[in-house]
């Protein structure tokens, strides 16, 4: 993978741009498995082209009709979801056992780092008991802004999370988002927010890196 480095003295940050779903995911694999107790925490920025993928415990039955868009099984938690351009992906390789963070902590890390980068566009977001991720109002309604999935190994996380940034928002219309019949996602654009994948993930990428050392013990 082409790559552009972020400086970062406890946690690299690697701009990956567009890649495949599934040799990316290899990726993950690959270095949480040849990974020690000295390898430095990673974080990764990208785009991914148009893909379902279904989490560990994910259900066929939760897309509608035949797509011409892949479907991968994939071994983070959750349900099903869509990838495609013009959302922001962030993988996070970090060794929670080394920094003493919980994984139920490091998800409400997660959703508060989000709702905080969206609160400078000015934009209120919450999360939702027992649905993860980040959710705006609506028309009286919750919409998904941003969805979560991790794996564990060994103490050290995988997968991450997903920001809707400008995409095109049609596929979510073949499935249950996240598991749930009715679920409506959003992106920011249709919100009025002018903002791009790039940007948006170095914002992102500042608050988790901050967050993540300031819960690390």
């Amino acid at each position: 993978m082409m790559e552009a480095a972020i400086a970062s003295s406890a946690i690299r940050v690697r701009s990956l741009a567009m890649q495949p779903y599934e040799a990316t995911r290899d990726a993950m694999i690959a270095f949480t498995r040849a990974r020690d107790e000295t390898t430095p925490d990673e974080i990764w920025l990208l785009e991914h082209e148009a893909v379902f993928t279904l989490g560990q415990a994910g259900r066929m039955s939760h897309l509608h009709g035949e797509v011409d868009i892949p479907v991968v099984q994939t071994e983070r938690g959750g349900q099903i979801t869509y990838h495609g351009p013009g959302q922001l992906i962030a993988y996070l390789l970090i060794d929670l056992k080394r920094r003493g963070i919980k994984v139920r902590e490091f998800v409400q890390l997660i959703e508060q780092a989000i709702i905080e980068g969206l609160a400078a566009y000015t934009l209120v977001s919450s999360t939702k008991v027992g649905a993860p991720g980040v959710y705006v109002s609506l028309d009286d309604e919750l919409q998904k802004v941003a969805a979560l999935g991790l794996k564990i190994v060994n103490g050290r996380s995988f997968h991450g999370l997903s920001l809707n940034v400008a995409m095109d928002l049609t596929p979510y219309a073949s499935i249950d988002a996240c598991g749930y019949p009715g679920l409506k996602t959003i992106d920011l654009k249709s919100l009025g927010i002018e903002a791009d994948v790039a940007s948006s993930g170095h914002s992102l990428a500042s608050i988790l890196i901050r967050r993540i050392e300031f819960a690390s013990r």
